[in-house]
């Protein structure tokens, strides 16, 4: 199978030219911060795309499963941040991953979190490297960087016998910046309260070795990383048509959205303007992240077969596995017209407003040069 035309739809697609450009990009940039960049893989959950990032010198992952975790770690990832809270339940199998050898990382924002995950490591002899997640900007979770919490913490953590091996945060507020003076200050409000949080440990006597912080629309918008040792980011690989809206201009655009969902037209309302395509939300998902934006996308953007952008054409209706792309403004036409444009048969892609939901849909990436199919890459989900 070397073709599009040769694919069943839908498919995810990854143009490799694109995701190589966007991986260096990135990689170039926390060089210039002076950082280590431990990207986050939760968006390709693929080992190929994992593989790539290292070798552009990247230094460990970021995981959001335990899954991940141990999916990465037995393709021979074995520096591994898992950057959600880590509740009781989850101890044991985020021990067995420390004495198969994984020098995992794990995170907790609260005093009963800890004394829990104490409790259970002590009682299985096993130390466990815990960092603290601080709430760098009020979007979700993390304590506060000037908090008490925070040396209680850390207290508890050391006393009773963990690695306490810094601080870690996510501004996910970047993502709802409305332009770039808001974006630069979103990121130095990451940076500066996260060090703020390992000034104040460490003044306490306690270790904070890492200071880690990321989300891909701060780290392509910071001045500096002044205090920062590592930088933290996910979407970058893939890019989606959040990020062409992020900070009101975007940090990318739509000729860097490496990842898409090849469709084929199965029908048509052409008095309407409607084309009807095999890509509804099973395919692309329900997330509408651009709703709140400049530009609405509903559920995607469309292009032609080999990628390039056809203004006017969206993917605004989304049913279980019907796509209902609309043709507005100068791509509005005659139903004759719309029907000879785009035939039953005809292939579009549809890129994603969020990469990471519209990759979940899928078990694997086949991978484009052009119009040519060069392998496939197998993705996982679970928890």
């Amino acid at each position: 199978m070397n073709s599009l035309n040769d694919l069943p739809t839908p498919a995810a697609l990854l143009d490799r030219a694109r995701l190589e450009a966007n991986i260096a990009r990135m990689q170039r940039r926390a060089d210039a911060l002076g950082v280590a960049l431990r990207p986050h893989v939760k968006t390709a959950k693929c080992v190929e795309v994992a593989t790539l990032q290292r070798a552009a010198g990247a230094r460990g992952i970021t995981v959001s499963t335990l899954k991940e975790a141990e999916a990465f770690f037995a393709a021979g990832f074995d520096d591994i941040l898992y950057a959600v809270a880590l509740p009781p339940n989850k101890v044991d199998a985020a021990l067995a991953l420390v004495r198969a050898g994984c020098a995992l990382r794990v995170v907790v924002d609260s005093l009963a979190a800890a004394q829990a995950l104490v409790a259970l490591a002590r009682g299985a002899r096993q130390r466990l490297s815990v960092m603290i997640e601080i709430d760098s900007d009020g979007h979700r979770a993390g304590v506060a960087a000037e908090s008490e919490a925070l040396i209680a913490i850390g207290h508890h953590l050391h006393d009773g016998g963990m690695d306490l091996c810094g601080v870690m945060t996510h501004a996910g507020s970047s993502y709802d910046c409305t332009s770039p003076q808001a974006l630069v200050a979103m990121a130095e409000q990451e940076r500066a309260r996260t060090v703020r949080a390992a000034e104040r440990l460490r003044a306490a006597g306690l270790p904070c070795p890492v200071v880690s912080v990321g989300s891909t629309p701060t780290a392509l918008a910071a001045g500096h990383l002044a205090g920062v040792t590592e930088l933290r980011a996910g979407v970058y690989a893939f890019f989606d048509l959040v990020m062409t809206g992020v900070g009101g201009h975007g940090v990318c655009g739509l000729a860097d959205i490496a990842m898409s969902v090849l469709t084929s037209v199965i029908g048509h309302q052409a008095d309407k303007g409607w084309i009807l395509v095999d890509a509804g939300w099973m395919a692309m998902s329900r997330d509408r992240g651009t709703q709140a934006q400049a530009v609405d996308w509903g559920y995607g953007a469309v292009c032609a077969a080999d990628g390039t952008p056809l203004p006017g054409l969206v993917l605004r209706g989304a049913n279980q596995e019907h796509g209902i792309v609309h043709a507005e403004g100068e791509a509005a036409c005659d139903p004759d017209t719309l029907m000879m444009r785009y035939p039953v048969g005809s292939l579009l892609r549809i890129l994603p407003n969020h990469a990471c939901a519209t990759a979940a849909q899928h078990d694997s990436y086949r991978i484009v040069d052009g119009d040519r199919v060069t392998a496939r890459w197998a993705r996982f989900g679970g928890w």
